[in-house]
């Protein structure tokens, strides 16, 4: 369900509630950690609900390339998902700000938007990356959220459509709030 929708130079900008592994879009990005490896929170119902082919793709991601840095993506097929991809994106894990967090959260999230532009996406969804199980105050992050998206709607070639897809309606509701909505 849509509750927000706004246009961004050439994009559509929308907040969702729902399963991000419902989404019918090119990419979904998925809260990943270093090692890809996904036994928790979105990354678990991701591997859930798309087949343990992702597993095997992001086990043999980090054999080829090595550990993703927080703030960088890796990529793997969506398997069994409506997504032709997923992109894994390390967010930071939250030490209160003192860490370079802001930095690093913005990052996952442009190289995220990078990568799809890259594979000629149209449609990318995220979810609260670094919100969950790192600590990130969601506040804070969804105004990192919506200024990586304003950045990236100036460089964007061919992704027409950006979510975030949140479970939580009034986490949902929040985000809308803290960007004007």
């Amino acid at each position: 369900m849509t509750i927000f929708e706004k246009r961004i130079n050439d994009l559509t900008f929308k907040i969702v509630i729902g399963d991000i592994t419902k989404e019918n879009v090119d990419a979904i990005v998925n809260a990943a950690n270093s090692y890809l490896s996904h036994g928790g929170g979105v990354a678990a119902a991701i591997v859930r609900a798309g087949g343990y082919t992702i597993q095997k793709e992001s086990d043999e991601y980090i054999k080829k390339n090595g550990i993703i840095k927080p703030g960088q993506v890796g990529i793997t097929s969506g398997g069994n998902l409506k997504a032709k991809y997923i992109i894994h994106a390390v967010g930071p894990v939250w030490h209160g700000g003192k860490d370079n967090e802001e930095n690093i959260l913005y990052n996952a999230i442009i190289n995220s938007l990078k990568k799809a532009d890259e594979l000629n996406l149209n449609s990318i969804s995220f979810p609260a990356i670094s919100s969950g199980i790192f600590g990130y105050p969601f506040d804070k992050a969804c105004k990192v959220y919506y200024l990586a998206v304003e950045d990236f709607s100036k460089i964007s070639k061919n992704i027409k459509e950006i979510r975030f897809c949140l479970l939580d309606k009034n986490k949902a509701l929040l985000f809308k709030e803290i960007i004007g909505g």
